[in-house]
């Protein structure tokens, strides 16, 4: 579960949905986009994979979709607030990424529970304010538990699954999914790694500035 290249090779077998990045037509200062792409012929355009739609609830009660993040780019992961694994390392690495951009409204986090029959939006809500984040940068979010792992899987191309040897009965992906304002996956690291974390944050800066470009040409 900590290892990035077991978990996508898995996602991989489940879903036939490519993790690789398309590098194609990467330029030299821009990131990668991962994901199936193919040609439009109406659109005259390539379309790339992209994040589908979603309607969850957060710690504040308050509904998340992807209108939430217009104009914004964000990182999502999963979690389950009783994980007696990896999450507090992901969680701790996180908090890194918020302290680093929470000044930034471009910027959001967006973490999904996996065990929502357990993580209701009061404990939620009693668990951000345990970290010290503002609701408005970091959205943890519940709803439907086969919702939840449905996106995980087709949609950010990560494990989020019930597991009964797993510690907890469920098991999940430790990878940081940076995705940008048109839905795309543009990076995934192993948010158990500092190192890669730091790359992560490297790279947000790199993407900040890409859609800055983009909105003002």
């Amino acid at each position: 579960m900590r290892n990035i290249n077991a978990i996508i090779a898995l996602c991989l077998l489940i879903s036939g949905l490519s993790c690789q990045p398309n590098t194609q037509d990467q330029q030299a200062d821009t990131l990668p986009i991962y994901g199936q792409r193919h040609y439009d012929a109406a659109l005259q355009d390539t379309v790339y994979h992209q994040v589908a739609d979603f309607s969850f609830v957060n710690q504040d009660s308050a509904t998340v979709t992807p209108t939430t993040f217009k104009g914004k780019i964000y990182i999502a992961d999963f979690f389950f607030t009783s994980c007696p694994t990896i999450c507090p390392i992901m969680k701790k690495e996180m908090l890194r990424v918020y302290e680093e951009f929470k000044d930034n409204d471009q910027v959001a986090i967006l973490s999904h529970t996996i065990d929502p029959e357990y993580d209701t939006v009061g404990l939620l809500h009693d668990y951000a304010q345990r970290l010290g984040v503002n609701s408005n940068t970091w959205h943890f979010v519940t709803g439907d538990k086969e919702a939840i792992f449905d996106i995980g899987l087709k949609s950010y191309m990560v494990t989020a699954m019930e597991d009964e040897e797993a510690p907890g009965g469920l098991i999940h992906s430790g990878a940081f999914i940076l995705v940008d304002e048109q839905r795309r996956i543009r990076g995934m690291y192993d948010g158990t790694v500092p190192e890669q974390v730091d790359v992560l944050i490297n790279d947000i800066r790199r993407l900040l500035k890409e859609e800055n470009q983009i909105a003002t040409s």
